[in-house]
């Protein structure tokens, strides 16, 4: 009899052990590469020079951001190691870069790699090593495919979200509109044409009357727009990069053709764009954003913009206060702190893709009031919300609600 109360008695000791043992192991650390108690490592790739090289700066913003962060003591104590290197927008320069971040220098994860075809290029690679390719830097819809490939998340409002905001505007205002479109032709032109004819429904195929596209490898577009006023079209879609939409709106003025015009976000820089075509030649244009625009007086007494100018003067003051993608860049770069905080102690990868799907109403400083990020397991698209623009003076000028790019809605 007494053995028989000993042997439990070693055993609901063993019990208490083994619950205790495991409780410990639940909250010990846990690390994957790239993570250690007193660091973490993010790999970063940006076109630094060759075509794209404007965009440098954002690498360079996000690289002053977390600068700011260690100096505040990092994320949960563990600082950040931002290694960035420059793919010159080469897609296969892209491929070796993101193979030596990941396989020699060890990171957690590959944070905002910047456009549409070199992170193409490297998507499968990155959801095959199970890797994060997180927020990457381009509008492009295919990033928010959590099914296909749960290792890779845009940012920004995608360009299918950005054209069915356009088309809800057209629907409201001009019901019996005969739209001309001019695209590039690529995944990027083509992307914004199909959010445009999904946000115009059934009434598609009447109201658009002209559909043109262009090689990047044009000169000119000239002919094109010839063409496109010949339809007589009331409205105009212009989806073109900043080289092609300063002609654009160029030859319109010469030509005397004045339809509601549209022009996609990505083309909206004042100095690259609406300068060189003349401001007023530019008059009355409508595109769309949603963050705050450093060069509109509206903001000067923000507190959002008065912290974003506190941070440049102290860990980027070289920085053009003028370049909106200096702001972007400081936004994005918010969104990743507030993941890897979020992560806790568990700095896996698959934890950091967990956190990073569920983001509920966080709004950086910088975006426009009632813009939030939002993402669930079933919508890897953080920011989906955009307000209207029209160009005024030598200005743009924020009009209407903020919209959301839902079909539905």
């Amino acid at each position: 009899m007494h053995s028989i109360h000993m042997r439990r008695g070693v055993f609901s000791a063993a019990l208490v052990l083994a619950v205790t043992l495991s409780t410990a192991a639940f909250a010990q650390k846990k690390y994957d590469t790239g993570a250690t108690d007193t660091e973490i490592k993010i790999g970063n790739i940006m076109p630094y020079s060759g075509p794209a090289s404007a965009y440098g700066v954002i690498g360079k913003t996000e690289e002053a951001y977390f600068r700011k962060i260690n100096a505040e003591g990092g994320i949960n104590g563990r600082k950040i190691t931002f290694i960035s290197y420059d793919d010159a927008y080469s897609p296969p320069k892209t491929v070796e870069q993101a193979r030596k971040l990941v396989e020699s220098d060890e990171v957690l994860l590959i944070f905002q790699s910047l456009g549409t075809p070199p992170n193409s290029a490297i998507q499968k690679y990155m959801n095959s090593k199970k890797v994060p390719q997180l927020f990457v830097a381009t509008g492009a819809t295919k990033w928010d495919d959590p099914k296909n490939f749960p290792w890779t998340m845009g940012w920004q409002p995608n360009y299918q979200t950005e054209s069915r905001i356009y088309a809800k505007y057209i629907l409201k205002e001009r019901p019996n509109a005969k739209i001309a479109i001019l695209y590039q032709n690529d995944d990027y032109g083509k992307d914004y044409v199909k959010g445009l004819k999904d946000g115009l429904g059934a009434k598609a195929t009447s109201m658009i009357v002209a559909e043109e596209s262009y090689e990047v490898t044009q000169p000119t577009i000239d002919s094109n727009i010839v063409k496109l006023k010949s339809t007589d079209a009331d409205v105009f879609f212009n989806v073109t990069t900043p080289k092609f939409a300063a002609q654009t709106i160029k030859k319109m003025n010469e030509i005397g053709w004045k339809p509601m015009h549209f022009l996609n976000n990505v083309s909206v820089s004042i100095g690259s764009v609406m300068k060189p075509a003349g401001f007023e030649a530019s008059q009355g244009i409508i595109s769309s954003n949603y963050y705050k625009d450093p060069t509109d007086p509206q903001w000067k007494d923000d507190p959002a913009m008065k912290a974003w100018n506190a941070f440049l003067d102290k860990y980027y003051p070289e920085a053009n206060r003028t370049d909106s993608a200096v702001m972007y860049g400081y936004i994005v770069a918010q969104g990743l702190v507030h993941v890897l905080k979020a992560c806790g102690d568990d700095l896996t990868r698959v934890n950091v893709m967990k956190q990073a799907a569920n983001i509920k109403d966080f709004e950086p400083g910088g975006l426009l009031p009632g813009v939030k990020a939002n993402t669930s397991a079933t919508d890897f698209a953080p920011l989906s919300q955009l307000q209207l623009m029209r160009f005024k003076g030598e200005s743009w000028e924020l009009f209407g609600d903020v919209l959301s790019g839902d079909v539905s809605g």
